[in-house]
C-alpha cells in the first residue's frame, strides 16, 4: 500500500513530511483538502485526526498526525537514506536544528505571511516590519550555516532542510505574488539578499520527485 499524506495546499507542515519522503525517493500519494470547504472538519478526516489539523500519514495501519513524528517515523520505517543522520552526534546535530527550525523559524515566517496571505494586509504596520525583521534575522541563521554546507545539516538532505524549506519557499511565494506589501517590509528578493539560501533552494528543487511535493494550487496556477 501506498505511503498517502493528507495536506491542505501550501500548509507548511505536510509539506515537511513530502519532501521528507522525496529525500528518501520514496512514492507516495496525497488527499488534498479544501480548508475554505471545511473538508479538514469531516466526519471521514476526524475518524483520522480528532484535532481536524494536518498532516496525517497514513501507511496501512499505521496513522501519523504530527509532521516531527512523521519524519521520524519514516527514518524508521524506510531507514535508507537517513533523514536523522547516521550517528548518535548526526542525530543529534539534525534533532536540535530541526526542532528549532520548527519552533523559531515557523513563528518568525508565521508572523510574516499570516497577515499578508490571510489578513489582507496592504500596510507596513510597525508590528509586520517587526515580524519581518526577525523573520530576516532567522534567515541570516540558515544563511550563515549554508556557506560551508551543502545542506543545512551536512552534505546531504536531512529533516532539518525538510523543515526549514517551506519556510523559505513560502516567504518567496509572498515575494512573488505580493510584492508590494512585502517590499514595504523589506523583502526585495530573498534570494539576492541570502545567496546561500537561493542556491540551497535551488539544489532541493533539482531533487528527484521535489515537483510532486510543491502545493497543489501552484501547480494549478502554473
Amino acid at each position: 500500500m501506498m505511503i498517502t499524506i493528507h495536506t491542505i495546499s501550501g500548509a507548511p507542515r505536510p509539506w515537511r513530511i513530502l519532501l521528507g519522503l522525496c529525500f528518501k525517493e520514496r512514492a507516495f500519494e496525497t488527499i488534498t483538502l479544501k480548508a475554505s470547504e471545511g473538508e479538514h472538519k469531516a466526519k471521514e478526516f476526524l475518524a483520522l485526526n480528532p484535532r481536524g489539523t494536518v498532516p496525517v500519514l497514513v501507511d496501512g495501519s499505521v496513522i501519523v498526525r504530527d509532521s516531527l513524528a512523521a519524519l521520524a517515523w519514516l527514518d524508521r520505517a524506510y531507514p535508507d537514506p537517513p533523514i536523522f543522520g547516521s550517528t548518535s552526534d548526526q542525530a543529534a546535530i539534525v534533532w536540535q536544528k530541526t526542532t528549532e527550525f520548527a519552533d523559531y523559524l515557523r513563528a518568525a515566517v508565521k508572523n510574516v505571511l499570516a497577515p499578508v496571505f490571510f489578513d489582507g494586509a496592504t500596510k507596513a504596520s510597525p508590528d509586520l516590519i517587526a515580524a519581518a525583521y526577525n523573520a530576516k534575522a532567522e534567515l541570516a541563521g540558515l544563511e550563515s550555516a549554508l556557506r560551508t554546507e551543502f545542506f543545512l545539516a551536512g552534505e546531504g538532505p536531512s529533516a532539518a532542510d525538510a523543515v526549514a524549506f517551506p519556510e523559505v519557499r513560502l516567504l518567496q511565494r509572498a515575494n512573488d505574488t505580493k510584492p508590494d506589501i512585502m517590499r514595504e517590509v523589506g523583502f526585495l528578493n530573498i534570494y539576492e539578499e541570502f545567496p546561500q539560501l537561493g542556491a540551497w533552494v535551488a539544489r532541493i528543487e533539482a531533487l528527484p520527485g521535489y515537483e510532486k511535493t510543491q502545493p497543489q494550487h501552484w501547480k494549478d496556477a502554473a
